[in-house]
């Protein structure tokens, strides 16, 4: 076994208590920070990665570079460390200095980007100086690599139809890239066309769901194709922190705040379904990506998040 193995086959776990309001719905979630380095994003980075490797794209003394808000480049900065790549991540300025650490302490590169353009700024940049220095670096370019999608067509939608035994009625998430909602449900819809997709996405332009985009207000993805859901679903932003805060204090599972998103948004439908319904979510990732923002609770938390106040306090 090697740390690539350690991609995919997440558990599917019942949320009996959040649920427990339903009358005859359940709810499942993919533990999806169960996966290398703690997020869903490790399904498309470990796909791009090797598909970059057997088309020859990527190659002994090339640079893997690629914009993200967070995840998407600790995944490649874990697997670059595995393979032997360096790692360029182009990242807004106002990302939680969790995700830099992390990013620095897989020997990845971070070249921050400003805060007021968000991930659209990341893109346009790392685009600009990928096509400037080809011959230098793989530019997986998440947001447009067929094989972002193909990894969850191919392994998490497998594993969902798998561990629910084929009575999933309901697939719910939120999307980034938009790779893992259109990758589940295309092979879901495969096993079972009566099977409703449902994508979740912010209700403003502005809000705090980290690694979801409000598609109307944002450069859009290559392979999202907006006809393809059964319909949308709006999260809140405060609405999603208060479900964050109910899965640690609930269900025990600390979670990221699009898992929040996820949950209330099949909460809030399974409230219509009827009896027997079989609804699945994911959990994207980890809450100790997180323990910067002010949402959560607790008398420890220090007046500034920087990493300098962080470590005033423990002196």
């Amino acid at each position: 076994m090697t740390a690539f193995d350690l991609v995919g086959n997440t558990p599917l776990v019942e949320l009996k208590k959040i649920s427990g309001e339903l009358q005859g719905v359940s709810i499942w979630a993919k533990a999806e920070f169960r996966n290398l380095s703690g997020s869903v994003k490790d399904r498309a980075a470990k796909a791009m990665l090797l598909e970059g490797i057997s088309s020859g794209k990527l190659r002994p003394g090339k640079t893997i570079i690629d914009a993200s808000s967070g995840n998407t480049g600790i995944s490649y900065a874990v697997l670059g460390a595995v393979l032997g790549y360096p790692v360029t991540i182009y990242l807004p300025a106002n990302a939680s200095w969790e995700r830099k650490t992390i990013l620095a302490c897989y020997g990845a590169a971070v070249v921050e980007t400003s805060p007021l353009e968000g991930s659209d700024g990341a893109f346009l940049a790392v685009r600009a100086e990928a096509e400037a220095g080809a011959e230098r670096y793989f530019w997986p370019n998440q947001y447009n690599n067929d094989a972002n999608w193909k990894a969850h067509y191919d392994t998490t939608g497998v594993e969902i139809w798998e561990q629910t035994g084929g009575r999933v009625t309901h697939f719910i998430c939120g999307m980034g890239t938009s790779g893992t909602f259109m990758g589940v449900s295309r092979r879901l819809k495969e096993y079972n066309r009566n099977i409703k997709a449902i994508a979740v996405q912010p209700d403003s332009p502005f809000h705090g769901i980290e690694g979801t985009k409000h598609m109307a207000s944002t450069i859009k993805p290559g392979f999202y194709d907006e006809t393809f859901p059964d319909r949308f679903a709006l999260a809140n932003t405060e609405a999603a922190y208060a479900m964050t805060r109910r899965l640690a204090l609930e269900e025990g599972l600390f979670t990221g705040i699009s898992s929040g998103a996820n949950v209330q948004a099949a909460l809030e439908l399974g409230r219509a379904l009827p009896r027997g319904s079989l609804v699945v979510t994911l959990l994207c990732d980890s809450g100790f990506r997180y323990l910067s923002e002010s949402f959560w609770p607790g008398p420890f938390r220090p007046e500034s998040s920087s990493p300098e106040s962080l470590g005033k306090e423990g002196k």
